[in-house]
């Protein structure tokens, strides 16, 4: 679960009014301890002070914090001197998760200049004073691990800093909402977790060979110690087994594990296997609770995000489909230590996509390569699945915005399609990311120095950034006419303008030609095992 989010920090950080937003979009329950204790005490927190004394205060906060520790999930904001004692503090560390917020104390004097008198420790103070007060105060603040500087942001941009921190969201929009956790470890804890959301047997628990071999094995331990009955389902991997066929499969598996309407299945696996198994759980019975537990960087980073499930036909990718969401999204970025090199490049282009569309800075942190991101994964995910996740909650059924993230999609698709999958989707869309930036370039809509800086952060990954030799552009084009981001009968790209800006919805006519000159115009990297088709 979720479980209990402590703010914690100097008066004027924000505490209350961030509090309040962050459990708006927890969809949490909220609790004010100040106010908390002005309502159990039936008095306000200076005349407590005056009439009580501080130590009455303190005692009354502490009771009150232990009330509120005994919700099972919440958000409680609490008085800027409340872990001050080594109790409550210890109380508060092994109950839930402290988020110290902050900002510079001129600030915090600024802000607490406009406060309404409700702070008796700071009463009759001078702005010297306080300002000395607030210095001396800093150090204590300063051991809390987690924090956040809220000087720059508002109330809602601080409480999505704090989801991005601590790697959980809360999406909404697309029927029922569901809950998108990173946290390193978690495998290990999901018979528990899905337990305690109150998820039910028979369990499907679906993988493909590679996955289930490395962990289907101690996953279905688990959820039968927590369910009982599980039922161990392994489909082929790969793009090209993401079929009717295989979904067929799925299907039969359910009817022989005898899953019922209210059975769960579970996705473990890249983004083949969760797309696969939502869809099937999309339409098996009219529809079965799906949690995703994606095992690869591409997977967590993307296509377990946002409800999108579904197969491919021969002529194109994902043709049929269904926007389906999961229960939830269980990611555990230790898994991706055991991926090889290869499948984490192949994630990477989907993480610097993410900062091409939405986040400079995550972008910028892509550009030094893939050994300088090792021992982090944790961070890299959680802040390349928040740019997916402000996007999906915008628009969740891609009527509009969500169309930024096909960013690369639209040529990528069609060189998968064109190779048989010979090239991996991240490369795919690594390629395509340059292509559609060059797009860009020639019809005015980017600096020519867009596609450059793509590929030189894309190729210092050890990603591939141009169309391989010996690709027929005819068939490249043909596979891109089938793509299912059509309208009006004409293909629509998405097109970067800068970094941390797309703009969606873009016909390209005469696109014969400028794929013709982006493709003469490069030097081109020939690669034995891609076989151009047509």
């Amino acid at each position: 679960m979720i479980g209990r989010w402590l703010l914690y920090g100097p008066p004027g950080s924000g505490k209350s009014e961030i509090g309040a937003s962050l459990a708006l979009a927890l969809a949490l329950p909220f609790v004010d301890l100040d106010e908390e204790i002005t309502r159990q005490a039936g008095q306000s927190i200076p005349d407590i002070f005056r009439l009580e004394g501080e130590a009455s205060f303190r005692q009354k906060e502490r009771a009150a914090l232990e009330r509120a520790l005994a919700l099972p999930a919440g958000v409680i904001a609490l008085g800027g001197g409340a872990l001050l004692d080594p109790a409550s503090r210890a109380l508060a560390e092994s109950q839930g998760r402290i988020i110290c917020l902050d900002a510079p104390p001129e600030m915090l004097l600024a802000r607490l200049k406009t406060a309404d008198g409700s702070r008796p420790l700071l009463a009759g103070r001078s702005e010297a004073d306080t300002l000395a007060w607030l210095v001396g105060r800093d150090a204590h603040y300063q051991t809390f691990p987690i924090r956040l500087d809220t000087s720059a942001l508002t109330p809602d941009q601080a409480a999505w800093e704090i989801q991005v921190l601590l790697g959980t969201f809360h999406v909404s929009g697309m029927g029922a909402s569901y809950d998108i956790i990173v946290s390193p470890g978690a495998l290990e804890a999901l018979g528990s977790e899905l337990s305690q959301r109150g998820l039910n047997p028979p369990i499907g628990l679906v993988s493909d060979a590679t996955v289930g071999r490395l962990y289907a094995g101690p996953v279905t331990a688990d959820l039968r110690r927590a369910f009982g009955d599980v039922h161990d389902i392994r489909i082929s991997g790969g793009e090209r087994q993401k079929t009717l066929e295989t979904v067929a499969a799925l299907w039969a598996a359910f009817v022989d594990a005898r899953l019922e309407r209210t059975s769960t299945v579970v996705a473990l696996g890249g983004g083949v296997v969760t797309d696969l198994a939502g869809f099937a759980s999309a339409t098996f019975l009219r529809g079965l609770p799906w949690v995703a537990v994606p095992t690869t960087l591409l997977g967590m980073v993307d296509a377990s995000l946002g409800g999108k499930t579904g197969a491919d036909l021969p002529q194109g990718k994902n043709l049929v489909g269904a926007f389906y969401p999961p229960r939830l999204v269980w990611a555990d970025p230790r898994l991706i230590d055991s991926l090889p090199d290869a499948e984490r490049r192949n994630g990477m282009a989907e993480v610097v996509k993410h900062g091409v569309i939405g986040d400079a800075g995550l972008f910028e942190r892509c550009s030094h390569g893939l050994d300088a991101l090792r021992g982090d994964w944790d961070s890299l995910v959680r802040r390349a699945m928040a740019v997916k996740i402000r996007v999906i909650q915008v628009d969740p059924y891609e009527q509009g915005q969500r169309a930024a993230l096909n960013l690369g999609h639209t040529v990528g698709h069609a060189l998968e399609k064109v190779t048989r999958f010979a090239i991996p989707h991240g490369e795919a869309v690594a390629i395509g990311c340059v292509v559609e930036a060059r797009l860009a370039v020639k019809l005015g809509l980017a600096q020519a120095d867009l596609p450059g800086r793509i590929a030189d952060t894309l190729a210092c990954l050890g990603l591939p950034v141009r169309l391989p030799q010996g690709i027929s552009l005819t068939t490249l084009q043909a596979a891109m006419s089938v793509d299912k981001k059509r309208s009006g009968g004409k293909v629509t790209f998405a097109l970067p303008v800068r970094i941390g800006e797309v703009v969606t919805g873009i016909p390209i006519d005469h696109l014969d030609q400028f794929l013709k000159e982006i493709y003469e115009n490069d030097s081109g990297v020939a690669r034995a095992e891609y076989e151009p088709v047509g």
